[in-house]
């Protein structure tokens, strides 16, 4: 087995498409917004890739909503992850890894403007305790795919880039990224579908992590 894998958070071990619909439903109900709401705000919001205030901004303009964006993305980092999804098999495969001397790391790039949010996400989906390391851009400097981050995070965990793989559902920050500071990266497809990018590695879901050489 590798000595480390190193994980991307949102679409990797925090089900973040299913975060996300269960908070639409609440926040539909609470600002009694049509129905279609919910689906156009998943188009806009681009797998979380999408600066909130914008999409906010897009989808007042659209339903001529009587709401301000401001007052809806409040409501969004206020709830949003008061119960977050666990990837199914994340807790499995992430305590099988560590049982077998594999240490493990969150590197993930942080939310503009939202300080500790995925920090507290890691808390609240039970992960702390199974990780041996997390690495948030925001209190770094450093964001992916910026091949000093991926380099910092090996580092922090004492490991080679050669014996160590990342997974993750971004093609350019968990494909391509890791693989230019010569990690192997393995793709769970949960987001983006690739764009010529070659993942060493491709995941039906988490419990293919542990099939990895």
């Amino acid at each position: 087995m590798p000595r480390a894998v190193l994980f991307d958070l949102d679409g990797t071990l925090h089900d973040r498409a299913a975060t996300l619909r269960a908070w639409l439903a609440g926040h539909v109900r609470r600002f009694g917004l049509p129905e279609e709401y919910a689906g156009r705000f998943t188009v806009l919001d681009d797998f979380g890739y999408r600066p909130k205030a914008e999409v906010f901004s897009e989808l007042v303009a659209e339903f001529g909503l009587g709401h301000g964006a401001q007052e809806l993305l409040d409501d969004y980092r206020a709830t949003l992850l008061n119960v977050p999804c666990l990837m199914p098999h994340a807790a499995e495969v992430l305590t099988a890894l560590r049982s077998c001397g594999v240490r493990t790391a969150v590197v993930t790039n942080g939310l503009t403007g939202w300080v500790g949010a995925q920090r507290r996400c890691i808390e609240r989906l039970s992960l702390a305790p199974l990780l041996d390391d997390v690495l948030d851009s925001v209190e770094v400097g450093l964001s992916k795919p910026d091949p000093a981050f991926y380099r910092l995070a090996l580092k922090r965990l004492g490991v080679a880039a050669a014996d160590a793989w990342f997974v993750g559902d971004s093609p350019r920050n968990d494909v391509w990224g890791p693989q230019q500071v010569g990690l192997r990266a393995a793709s769970l497809p949960t987001g983006h579908p690739l764009g010529g990018e070659k993942p060493d590695a491709t995941l039906r879901d988490l419990r293919g992590v542990l099939e990895l050489p």
